[in-house]
C-alpha cells in the first residue's frame, strides 16, 4: 500500500511539472514573459527623489507613445504690437435651446479665441434676440406637475398660497444672453487660481465645469517659473509698507514695488532665479500688454460690451484713434482670402473683425437706429468685406464656426503684417534712453472702481 501510494505522489507531481512546462512554452510562444513574484521577507525599499522622477517619466513615456503633451505653449520671441479684436452679438446665446449648450457655445468661442491670440472680444446688442418666456423656454414636466400641485393646494386652503417663494422663484425672469456670454469669456479667461476671488455664485456659471480650459500662457501653474503672473492684492503690506500680491505660488505671496487698492487685479514680472530660493519673492507691477511686447507671448483677451453695432467701432482700449483695419463677414462678401490679390494693410495696428448673428451684419444694421445706411450698403461700414466660404456646402455658417474658420484663414496674414510693424518700429527707434522713458510713461494703472460694463461679476 506505501508503494502504491508513493508512486501515485510521483506522477502527480510529474504531471504538474509537465503542465508548468507546457504553460511556459505557451507564454514564451506568444511573446510575454512570465511574471515573478517578489520574496514576501524582502525589507521595504527606501526610494529617493531621483528614482521617482524617473518613475514618473518612464510612466509620462507609457501614456503618451506618439508624443508629450506641451508642457509650454510656444512663444515666437518676437515683440508684437498690433492687436486682434473681433465683435460678437450675445443674441446667438439666445439661440440655444438649454444653458448647457450655451455655455459650451461660449466655451468654443474663448478657445477660438485663445488659440488665434485675440486680444479684445466685443459683446455687441444687435437688437434681434428672442423674447424667451417666463419659465426660461425649457419645458419639464417636473415643474409641471408641481404647478398643478401648487394651484390644488390653493383650491383647499380658500385661495391662501402656502408658497409664494417658489412660485416667484418659478416666474423670474432669464438672464440677458449679452451678460451671458460676457460673463463665460470673462471667467474662461480668469486664471483657475483666481476664479473665486473674481466670480462669486451665480446662476449662469452653473455650467461652467462643462467648459474646456482654455490652457493659455497665463494659466500658469504653481510649479512653473514664470517670468509673468496674475495675481490679485491681498488686504495685506509687507515690512517696507508695500502691497502683497497672490499670483498662485503655493503659501508665498509676492511683494511688488507699489501700493494697490486690495481686490484688484494686476500683472507681476518676477525674476525666474528668485523661484528657487528661499527668500521672499518680490516683482514690480507691469502692463498685461507687456508680454506680448516683450517677446509675443499671448496673455489673454479682455472683454467689452456695447449696445449696438454702431458702438462696436468706438471706445477702443488700445488708441484714440481707433481700430485702423475693420473686416465685416457676411456670405455676401465682394472678396475672398482665397483671392490672388488679397490682402491686408499693411501699416495696420488695431484689427477688428465684425461677426453677425443668425441673419447676418445686414440684419444687425438694419436694426441699429443709430446707422444711417441700410442694411444692403454694410460693406460701407468696412475696409474689408469677406466672404470666408464661398463654396460652402451648408445653407448656413454658424457664427461660433466662422470664428473659428476666419481667425484660421487670417491668421497668416496678420502674422505677416507683424512681422513688418515690427520692422518699422526697430527702424524707427533711436535706440536712447528718451524713448524708453517714453514707453515707461505711457503705462499707467488706475485704482478707481470698474464700470457697470465691464463688472460682470456681479449680479445682473
Amino acid at each position: 500500500m506505501m508503494k502504491e501510494k508513493d508512486e501515485d505522489a510521483f506522477s502527480r507531481n510529474k504531471r504538474k511539472e509537465e503542465a508548468k512546462l507546457l504553460k511556459r512554452k505557451r507564454i514564451e510562444e506568444g511573446g510575454g514573459v512570465r511574471p515573478r513574484q517578489s520574496e514576501k521577507n524582502d525589507a521595504p525599499k527606501v526610494e529617493t527623489v531621483a528614482k521617482k522622477k524617473k518613475k514618473l517619466q518612464t510612466s509620462n513615456n507609457t501614456r503618451h507613445r506618439f508624443g508629450h503633451v506641451m508642457e509650454k505653449v510656444p512663444c515666437r520671441n518676437k515683440p508684437r504690437y498690433s492687436t486682434l479684436s473681433i465683435a460678437i452679438p450675445g443674441s446667438v446665446c439666445a439661440n440655444c435651446q438649454t444653458k448647457e449648450l450655451k455655455t459650451h457655445l461660449v466655451g468654443q468661442i474663448a478657445r477660438a479665441a485663445s488659440i488665434y491670440h485675440v486680444d479684445e472680444i466685443i459683446v455687441f446688442d444687435d437688437k434681434l434676440a428672442k423674447e424667451q418666456p417666463r419659465n426660461g423656454g425649457f419645458y419639464s414636466s417636473k415643474h409641471k406637475t408641481r404647478n398643478r400641485d401648487q394651484s390644488r393646494r390653493h383650491a383647499d386652503n380658500g385661495g391662501i398660497d402656502e408658497q409664494p417663494k417658489e412660485r416667484e422663484h418659478s416666474q423670474r425672469k432669464p438672464s440677458d444672453p449679452h451678460l451671458f456670454m460676457a460673463r463665460i469669456l470673462q471667467y474662461c479667461e480668469c486664471p483657475q487660481y483666481l476664479r473665486r476671488d473674481f466670480f462669486p455664485m451665480h446662476s449662469d456659471l452653473q455650467f461652467s465645469g462643462l467648459l474646456n480650459p482654455l490652457d493659455a500662457p497665463h494659466h500658469v501653474r504653481a510649479e512653473d517659473r514664470s517670468p509673468y503672473r496674475e495675481g490679485i492684492v491681498l488686504d495685506k503690506k509687507s515690512e517696507k509698507g508695500n502691497s502683497m500680491v497672490n499670483c498662485g505660488v503655493r503659501n508665498r505671496p509676492i511683494e511688488i514695488d507699489r501700493v494697490l487698492t486690495p481686490g484688484i487685479r494686476c500683472t507681476v514680472k518676477i525674476d525666474v532665479k528668485a523661484y528657487g530660493s528661499a527668500l521672499p519673492l518680490k516683482g514690480a507691477v507691469v502692463s498685461p500688454s507687456t508680454p506680448r511686447e516683450t517677446n509675443g507671448s499671448y496673455w489673454g483677451y479682455s472683454v467689452r460690451m456695447a449696445e449696438s453695432l454702431s458702438h462696436v467701432f468706438e471706445n477702443c482700449p488700445f488708441s484714440e484713434k481707433g481700430y485702423d483695419l475693420k473686416i465685416g463677414t457676411s456670405e455676401r462678401g465682394d472678396c475672398s482670402v482665397d483671392d490672388k490679390n488679397f490682402q491686408f494693410k499693411q501699416d495696420f495696428r488695431h484689427a477688428l473683425i465684425v461677426f453677425g448673428g443668425v441673419a447676418g451684419i445686414e440684419e444687425c444694421v438694419d436694426a441699429d437706429e443709430q446707422c444711417k445706411i441700410s442694411g444692403s450698403q454694410s460693406n460701407k461700414l468696412f475696409d474689408l468685406w469677406v466672404n470666408i466660404c464661398p463654396y460652402q456646402g451648408s445653407r448656413t455658417v454658424r457664427t461660433e464656426e466662422a470664428i473659428l474658420m476666419s481667425l484660421a484663414r487670417f491668421s497668416p496674414h496678420f502674422v505677416a503684417a507683424a512681422c513688418e510693424t515690427n520692422n518699422t518700429n526697430d527702424d524707427s527707434d533711436d535706440g536712447s534712453d528718451g524713448g524708453k522713458e517714453k514707453k515707461k510713461e505711457q503705462i499707467k494703472f488706475s485704482d478707481n472702481e470698474l464700470s457697470e460694463e465691464s463688472d460682470c461679476g456681479s449680479d445682473a
